[in-house]
């Protein structure tokens, strides 16, 4: 049939109008491309103003094209890298940390407190603002050397608590029964489909975490703010506090606004009274090469990120919505990393509650090659639990924070029984089968006595053959010890330490230095981070660069991030409820915890 022209006419217009947008958009590439090849001027004696908040994801790449079109590209290794360049950069006096309430977790709370403490050894001042904060914002702002909250603000440190969402009241609503087997006393994932409250096993681990957590605010907050633990527990249980209150209790150094804060930091300084006090952004700071201040250079050492749950298939690294660590991604940059004679060492940065076990054995597998050739170290964020713990164990060495969330050493599987739902709405099924245990997967049917002895066998075997022996071999410990300290059960990092699952305390930063020793890397030189694999560019993420599948997902992202925090939640839960229907088996944290 012959184009109509109408068509040939919408058509033409249409390609001219994607030739000049792809025109324009490499227009505008070249000339941010040409603006970022001069640094920014720094005045002597400037203050760098950081902010800390948002989902502080641990990486982003630095794209001026995501900028430019607004994308957030803020990330925790970005403002470790500022306070890094500003602590060497003469150029800069102060650091100022204006905190809201961000996503980062305790463990990296805790990496910010010693990106600043290390900042501090420079004997430059670090200052902390807020317009008000809760326990997370007022932890982190306690390691600078002052703080100040807004005369109207508040102190919402009213202590901890853990939230746990159940959903077996909605499945019973819905007509559909779990049919779940799981491996360790402690290992209460499934508890979330088969149960409307917490068990006694779930509840201990809970309080035994909050205990762990709360102490360490009480005593940080002590030792910062001078104060006795017994006073800062009493503080706590008469929270919130106003700014005026917190600061004749010794809280906070001033009630000030944000302007009053500058007269102070040009005291602190040195300026005089009628000076302007020079600050500079992080944007504009970011343009600040590593390199221009003697960071950055040196030999080179692989950082791979494992962000978010564990599947096979690639990692989902953009800030929209959840990322996700995928075993083909890993393990690509992996096995790159080893072959690379440049390459020294590898550290692997994990914040994963774990996800699959098959795709966290694929690359426990890549992660065992590599320590063949070369030192790999694990770096943990605020969680590394279950596969996320799988995928660490057999490296050189584990660096994690105190408030790290580590092991759930466990496995659970099972699928949801859709008969109840499926008669709701006037659905039936029938199935036809040519082998014993053909029907296991039905999703009308609980399994059999026969299917479920099956099913619970090659569970097990995950857990006693694969699991178990792998995290006592990379550990050096006895399978039996290690079994003892598993079954499912969540650590913190400090916890975990005193256990053996962790080496020693730190960051990425940490882990990075480990790696350079095992690496026999002299200590005078200094070290050049290698991203591997380096994230997508703006084009590629917002044209899929050709594969369909990619841009499905980014779209998916995008939704998935427009939905409130409960609903995602339910989200997360439904789809890895679709996983276990086919048989997967889940090395996933027991719970998933909110603490506030």
């Amino acid at each position: 049939m012959a184009m109509s022209r109408t068509r040939k006419i919408v058509l033409i217009i249409t390609g001219i109008v994607v030739a000049l947008a792809l025109v324009a958009f490499i227009f505008i590439a070249l000339i941010i491309s040409a603006l970022r090849g001069s640094e920014p001027t720094v005045a002597d004696n400037s203050v760098l103003v950081l902010k800390i908040e948002g989902a502080m994801p641990d990486f982003v790449p630095d794209d001026p094209m995501r900028r430019f079109f607004g994308g957030d590209d803020s990330s925790l290794t970005d403002l470790l890298t500022q306070i890094k360049k500003a602590k060497v950069d003469k150029r800069i006096g102060a650091l100022l940390l204006e905190i809201e309430f961000s996503g980062a977790g305790w463990g990296k709370a805790d990496e910010i407190r010693d990106a600043i403490a290390d900042f501090r050894t420079s004997g430059k001042p670090a200052y902390a603002y807020m317009e008000y904060g809760s326990n997370k914002e007022y932890y982190i702002a306690t390691s600078c050397e002052k703080v100040f909250v807004a005369p109207p603000g508040d102190l919402f440190i009213n202590g901890l608590a853990a939230q746990v969402m159940f959903f077996r009241g909605s499945l019973d609503k819905l007509g559909v029964e779990p049919d779940v087997f799981q491996i360790g006393k402690y290992k209460n994932a499934p508890d979330q489909f088969t149960r409307k409250e917490m068990s006694e096993a779930h509840r201990e681990v809970v309080n035994s975490m909050l205990d762990n957590l709360h102490n360490r605010l009480v005593n940080t907050i002590a030792t910062a703010r001078k104060k006795s633990p017994d006073d800062v527990r009493t503080i706590i249980d008469n929270a919130p506090i106003g700014a005026a209150q917190a600061r004749d209790q010794g809280l906070i150094d001033g009630a000030l606004y944000r302007d009053e804060v500058e007269k102070e930091l040009k005291t602190r300084l040195g300026y005089k009274e009628a000076d302007k006090l020079q600050t500079i952004s992080r944007g504009t700071y970011r343009d600040i090469q590593p390199e221009s201040v003697g960071l950055n250079r040196g030999e080179r050492i692989a950082v791979i990120y494992a962000s978010g749950a564990i599947g096979s298939g690639r990692s989902s690294d953009g800030p929209y919505g959840d990322q996700s660590t995928g075993s083909d991604t890993v393990v690509k940059a992996l096995n790159d990393a080893t072959a690379d004679t440049s390459i020294k060492a590898i550290v692997i940065r994990v914040d994963s509650p774990g996800g699959s076990s098959y795709a966290s054995d694929i690359i426990w597998h890549a992660v065992e090659a590599a320590k063949q050739k070369k030192p790999v170290v694990i770096s943990m964020g605020d969680v590394a639990a279950s596969g996320g713990y799988y995928i660490a164990c057999n490296a050189n060495k584990i660096i994690a924070e105190p408030s790290t969330i580590t092991g759930s050493i466990g496995i659970f599987a099972g699928k949801p029984v859709m008969k109840g739902f499926y008669d709701w709405l006037g659905i039936s099924s029938e199935y036809v089968l040519k082998g014993k245990m053909a029907g296991m997967f039905r999703e009308t049917e609980k399994f059999t006595p026969e299917e479920r002895a099956k099913f619970e066998e090659m569970i097990k075997s995950t857990y006693y053959e694969d699991f178990v022996p792998k995290v006592a071999k990379g550990r050096g410990r006895d399978p039996e010890y290690i079994d003892s300290i598993a079954q499912g059960r969540v650590w913190m990092g400090d916890q975990a330490k005193e256990k053996g699952l962790v080496d020693e305390f730190g960051g990425l930063d940490k882990a990075i230095e480990v790696a350079k020793g095992l690496a026999n890397i002299p200590a005078e030189k200094g070290i050049q981070r290698v991203i591997m694999p380096y994230p997508r560019t703006f084009f590629e993420d917002l044209f899929g660069a050709g594969d369909e599948a990619a841009l499905k997902a980014k779209q998916q992202r995008a939704a998935f991030a427009a939905l409130p925090e409960d609903a995602r939640r339910a989200l997360r839960f439904a789809a890895m409820m679709d996983r276990m229907k086919r048989g997967e088996m889940m090395a996933l944290m027991p719970f998933e915890l909110t603490i506030k």
